[in-house]
């Protein structure tokens, strides 16, 4: 029998956008300008900012790298975006605000203007470390296609296209404008990043105007830093659950591990933000926790990319339970603790720390993703470790096995994203030790003419393809919690 009622039909309510409605405080003035906005920017400098107790003083103006996405999704919501922390059981949500413009990297104009305020007192950059355009040594390479194109494009007053030309274009309306002083703080993973980063801005600023590069030497500190939070790509499951809790919409949440890390060294001649309300930690000399990160989770992550994704595993805290590619890892930190200095590291609890972080299976950190830019990247996670151990007598064959696995990758997974990307498949078309030197000569000439550098790596190639691992950690037995997984 009919009732003569129909059925209503609900029209689902669209949650808002993330807006400053959702964000009490003003926004700060821009005293910050950042290059090579992305996931870790937000997750690392942005979250520091805004833990600051004078975090109302310091609003930062992000430009993005190669696409201008970021910038356009986080001007919708002017600046603001949804920190998720992610522990190996539940999330905590927070709204960031300390991004207070958000600009397409190829808007060259507006950061000579941003820079060429004095109100801006802080450069910061996370433009990753094939940017910086150095040799093996850390020597700007002058001779890169991209600073002669740079040049060429600045020499006819026109926006160059690379982080490095548009930062120095930028200081030289600063010096134009007069300024006045400020501090560069590089936030890449880059040994002694601070005069790396000197040398490819004063390098390429020498070869355009002499007198720039003499203004910036002056003028500009460059500060050497080392930053450590896992940080994974956001996935559209990331986007629904900040959707589902918060109650409004966000297109770019960033999704990131509890831990933070921020350790700096140099001068900041025009002001900063107090970071260390956050827990950064300001030194006289970084080199220890720069190569403590470098080599012990840097390292570690090169090495689970690579041997992991041999052997078939997609994530990091997959590729970390299997017993294989756990045993190499162990191995090599064995090899990068015995040239790490003691005092004040405390490595033991880092090393078990690391192995909790990496294996909490709720961050997948994808293995593709930290297997790009290989050359550049075994440069200063693997060479110093397998150096120092060559140095001392030892084989180094913990280090040298990441070596190897990536060359093992470069032949058999698709090609990964690399500076040198033509020169590897150019090795690669070579055949047996000649082939294993022509790809070593890319990550470290010097290895390369040490023939039993060469030898042991050639050994050492195809470790991730065997059922057991070849290469068992010096210290495993005598701590016997570091092998349970």
């Amino acid at each position: 029998m009919s009732t003569g009622l129909q059925k209503q039909t609900e029209t689902p309510v669209e949650p808002p956008r993330l807006n400053r409605t959702f964000w009490s405080a003003p926004k700060a003035p821009i005293r910050i300008v950042h290059l090579g906005l992305g996931a870790f920017h937000r997750s690392h400098q942005a979250w520091y900012t805004q833990q600051a107790g004078d975090a109302a003083d310091w609003g930062i103006a992000a430009f993005t790298g190669r696409s201008p996405d970021t910038a356009l999704a986080l001007a919708e919501q002017d600046g603001l975006f949804t920190l998720v922390e992610r522990t190996d059981s539940n999330d905590s949500f927070a709204v960031i605000g300390s991004i207070v413009e958000a600009v397409d990297g190829a808007d060259v104009a507006t950061l000579a203007v941003l820079l060429a305020s004095p109100d801006t007192a802080v450069v910061t950059l996370t433009i990753t470390e094939a940017a910086y355009l150095a040799d093996s040594d850390g020597a700007f390479n002058s001779n890169a296609p991209d600073v002669a194109a740079d040049l060429a494009t600045l020499r006819s007053n026109a926006h160059p296209t690379t982080p490095l030309g548009r930062l120095v274009l930028g200081l030289a309306a600063r010096r134009a404008a007069g300024g006045g002083p400020l501090a560069v703080v590089c936030c890449d993973n880059l040994s002694n990043n601070g005069a790396v980063a000197r040398n490819a801005v004063v390098g390429m600023a020498e070869a355009w105007e002499p007198g720039l590069a003499e203004w910036i030497s002056t003028n500009t500190s460059f500060v050497s830093t080392s930053v450590d939070r896992i940080t994974p790509r956001t996935t559209a499951a990331d986007v629904a659950a900040v959707e589902a809790f918060c109650g409004y919409r966000d297109t770019s949440p960033v999704v990131a591990e509890p831990f933070a890390s921020w350790v700096l060294s140099g001068e900041f001649p025009a002001g900063r933000p107090r970071w260390e309300d956050a827990g950064a930690l300001f030194v006289a000399d970084i080199e220890p926790y720069e190569n403590r990160k470098l080599w012990l989770l840097n390292g570690a992550h090169s090495l689970l990319a690579y041997a992991g994704q041999l052997r078939g595993h997609r994530t990091v805290a997959q590729a970390l339970a299997d017993l294989a590619c756990r045993h190499a890892v162990e191995a090599f930190w064995d090899e990068a603790e015995a040239n790490l200095p003691a005092r004040d590291l405390a490595i033991p609890a880092y090393r078990e720390a690391l192995l909790a972080r990496f294996g909490n299976a709720r961050i997948a950190h994808n293995l593709s993703q930290v297997a790009m830019d290989g050359t550049t990247k075994l440069r200063m996670r693997a060479v110093p470790v397998l150096r120092a151990e060559r140095a001392a007598g030892r084989p180094g064959s913990g280090a040298a096995v990441m070596i190897a696995a990536w060359m093992d990758c470069t032949a058999r997974l698709p090609p990964a994203q690399d500076p040198l990307a033509a020169e590897v498949a150019a090795a690669n078309a070579l055949a047996g030790t000649a082939r294993i030197r022509a790809l070593l000569e890319l990550v470290d000439a010097g290895l390369a003419n040490d023939a039993g550098a060469v030898q042991l790596i050639e050994s050492l190639t195809g470790t991730f393809a065997e059922a057991l691992p070849l290469i068992e950690p010096r210290n495993r037995l005598t701590s016997p919690e570091r092998t349970q997984l």
